[in-house]
C-alpha cells in the first residue's frame, strides 16, 4: 500500500544531516585561554555541541557550537557572560537555521566536528586537568613554560599561537599540581615580559577533549599486532648445489640401406632350417 505523499515527506528528512535544522551559535574573544573557558562554559550550560574554532590572526578566535535553538541560545549567552568577565567578549551571534550553502563554504559544519573525534583518539594526557597561560611574546611563554614543569608535577601538552603576539602554553596535570604551576607561571611571565591570560579547567567535556591541541608527541599510537611466528624461522637456509658437469653424448644415425639389411638378416636367421635327404636307391629304404 502506497502512502500518501504528506506521510513520505518526513520519512525523507530523518536522512538529512542531523545539524541541518540546528541553530547555529558563535562567540567571539581576543584570547585563547578566553575562548577555551567560553567554549566549556557554553558545553556545560546546555545540550549544544562544540564544532571547533575559527583563528583570523590578530587574536581573535571564535568557538562555534550547534544545537536546537533554545540551548544554542542559552549557551551563547552563557558563554558571552564568560568571556566578558575575561574582558575579552568581542561579538556574539545565534543563527536559528543556517541555509547549506552557509555551512559548505564557512567552518560551521558537522564535518569539523567529525574530523575532530576520528582523525585523532584520545592522548596520554586525557581526563587530566588543563591549565592555559597567554603571554605577549615568544620569551615569556618559553620561560613561564619553564617554571610551570619545574614547580610540579605536570607535563606540557602543546602550545598555541593567535597572532598579535599572543602565545599559550597549555599544561595537563591534577588539580592541584596545575593550579600550582599557573601560579609559578605567571610570576614568571611577568617578570620577562607581559602576562595576557589565564585559565585552569578542572574537568574537561568530551567535546572540548577532542578541539584543543596537543603535540604529537602525546598521542597514542595503534600497536601492531604480535607476530606469533617469526618470519625469518620460516626461510631454510639455502646451500647452493655444485654446477653438473657437461658430458658430451654421441648419437649415431644408420643409414636407411643399412638399416633394412639388418632387419632382413634378422629375418633369415630367424627361419627353421629343415635338412634334406638324398636317396639314390629306393632299396636301401627297405
Amino acid at each position: 500500500m502506497n502512502l500518501p505523499l504528506s506521510r513520505q515527506q518526513p520519512i525523507r528528512q530523518n536522512n538529512h544531516n542531523r545539524f541541518e535544522d540546528t541553530a547555529l551559535g558563535l562567540v567571539s574573544t581576543k584570547s585563547f585561554p578566553a575562548i577555551v573557558g567560553t567554549a566549556d562554559m557554553m558545553l556545560k550550560s546546555s545540550q549544544v555541541t562544540l564544532v571547533g574554532y575559527e583563528k583570523i590572526g590578530s587574536g581573535y578566535c571564535t568557538a562555534i557550537v550547534r544545537g536546537k535553538t533554545a540551548d544554542v541560545r542559552l549557551a551563547v549567552e552563557e558563554g558571552a557572560k564568560t568571556a566578558a568577565q575575561f574582558g575579552q567578549l568581542v561579538s556574539k551571534l545565534v543563527i536559528p537555521r543556517p541555509l547549506p550553502n552557509l555551512e559548505v563554504i564557512f567552518p560551521i559544519g558537522s564535518h569539523l566536528m567529525d574530523m575532530a573525534q576520528h582523525q585523532r583518539g584520545y592522548s596520554k594526557l586525557s581526563n587530566r586537568s588543563i591549565g592555559l597561560l597567554e603571554t605577549r611574546g615568544f620569551p615569556a611563554m618559553v620561560g613561564a613554560a619553564d617554571a610551570m614543569l619545574k614547580s610540579a608535577d605536570v607535563q606540557l601538552a602543546s602550545y598555541e599561537i593567535i597572532g598579535d603576539g599572543l602565545c599559550t602554553a597549555i599544561i595537563r596535570g591534577s588539580v592541584a599540581n596545575v593550579a600550582v604551576a599557573i601560579d609559578a607561571g605567571m610570576a614568571e611571565a611577568e617578570r620577562i615580559g607581559e602576562l595576557h591570560a589565564v585559565m585552569v579547567i578542572p574537568r574537561l567535556l568530551e567535546d572540548l577533549e577532542h578541539t584543543l591541541p596537543v603535540s604529537s608527541y602525546w598521542l597514542d599510537e595503534a600497536e601492531p599486532l604480535p607476530i606469533l611466528v617469526n618470519n625469518k624461522m620460516r626461510e631454510r637456509q639455502r646451500i647452493a648445489l655444485p654446477e653438473l658437469e657437461k658430458v658430451p653424448i654421441r648419437i649415431y644415425q644408420e643409414k636407411p640401406r643399412q638399416k633394412e639389411l639388418l632387419i632382413e638378416q634378422k629375418k633369415e636367421q630367424e627361419k627353421v632350417i629343415i635338412p634334406e635327404i638324398v636317396v639314390d636307391d629306393i632299396t636301401e629304404l627297405f
